[in-house]
């Protein structure tokens, strides 16, 4: 009887540590858990930043690190617990663990996403449709980071218009993203997945080190940066000779117009092998946000941490910067009443 009483006390006890375990975080306390990625990920790079920028104020900012891709709206908005960190290291086995340590133990509090994600998962849209509007979603601030959609061939092909892949019909080797921009780039050739494969050909993801070794046309958003979402980039343009194409302005005008993009440029010698400015679509942002129901305190010091922190981003691995005219602005996402105030005072927002 004492051995079963002492088992089961035992288990009590456990239980009850594992559940002051999980109360250790919140804002309250100034332990809030904020939803980010990993730590060369662009929304880790901005968790990592905001952590930084918030200590001044008493704040120990908990970072998930596998908090991210398009479930962070998903996250934030309910305040889930974060997943197990063995599930991230399995889908995503060339980022190194140690770019991705284990989660705190607490419901997140805030986070990162890009502007895109945001205002879609707002309004129940795009990736979110059928899943109903989270408007419970705030914004706190915008931390611009230029992002280009690029379309690349080797140049021994001798590709200089996508036409040709599907009048040539020969076993293509292509990599994309695989998001709904350059699904809609293939759609405007008349290509797919399906046609090309019957032909003989492959589509992989670009964000996998391994697909990078054998390929051919390369349709994929990124810019000149080592984070593993486009670092397809950094790498191919160094290893390849490539031929940088130019898409129709009609295709350009419908993906900024269905995707909340914009018509922009391609930076004359972003990368290797690009000797022109050429045309495409382009996004910015990331955005730092919680939700409706936390304190008005929380949301005007994480706007000032950023504000009076500024120079924290220029020394990031990615191309961030802050912009007083566009800070508050994630399309129509409701900046959060905190977060209003402080940009108010500011004289950046009237």
């Amino acid at each position: 009887m004492v051995s079963v009483r002492r088992v089961f006390l035992a288990a009590v006890l456990s239980a009850l540590v594992h559940f002051a375990n999980a109360q250790e975080t919140g804002i309250k306390i100034k332990k809030p858990v904020f939803g980010g990625a990993c730590k060369v990920c662009p929304w880790g790079a901005v968790a990592e930043i905001v952590k930084t920028a918030m200590q001044p104020y008493g704040y120990d900012v908990l970072i998930c690190y596998n908090c991210a891709t398009g479930e962070a709206p998903r996250i934030v908005a309910a305040a889930k617990m974060p997943e197990p960190i063995e599930k991230a290291w399995k889908q995503f086995p060339f980022i190194p663990p140690n770019q991705s340590p284990p989660p705190p133990h607490g419901p997140v509090d805030f986070g990162a996403t890009s502007v895109q994600n945001l205002w879609n998962a707002y309004q129940g849209t795009h990736g979110y449709s059928g899943e109903g509007p989270r408007k419970n979603l705030r914004l706190f601030a915008v931390i611009q980071s230029p992002n280009y959609l690029i379309v690349a061939a080797r140049a021994e092909l001798g590709i200089t218009d996508l036409a040709q892949i599907k009048q040539k019909r020969w076993p293509l080797r292509l990599l994309t993203d695989g998001n709904e921009v350059s699904t809609a780039v293939l759609a405007y050739y008349g290509l797919t997945r399906q046609a090309i494969e019957s032909a003989g050909g492959h589509v992989g993801r670009g964000g996998v080190p391994e697909e990078r070794k054998n390929f051919d046309v390369i349709i994929h958003g990124g810019t000149l940066a080592n984070a593993p979402e486009f670092n397809v980039w950094y790498e191919v343009s160094q290893k390849f000779d490539l031929n940088y194409l130019e898409l129709p302005h009609d295709l350009l005008a419908k993906l900024a117009k269905e995707n909340e993009m914009q018509l922009g440029t391609i930076p004359d010698g972003l990368l290797r092998g690009i000797d022109h400015p050429i045309p495409t679509v382009t996004r910015t942002g990331h955005a730092v946000y919680g939700r409706s129901d936390n304190p008005d305190d929380f949301a005007y010091t994480v706007a000032k941490a950023l504000d009076e922190h500024q120079d924290l981003l220029q020394w990031s691995h990615l191309n961030l910067s802050y912009n007083p005219r566009t800070v508050w602005k994630a399309f129509e996402v409701p900046l959060h009443p905190g977060a209003a105030r402080y940009y108010r005072e500011r004289g950046y927002m009237k």
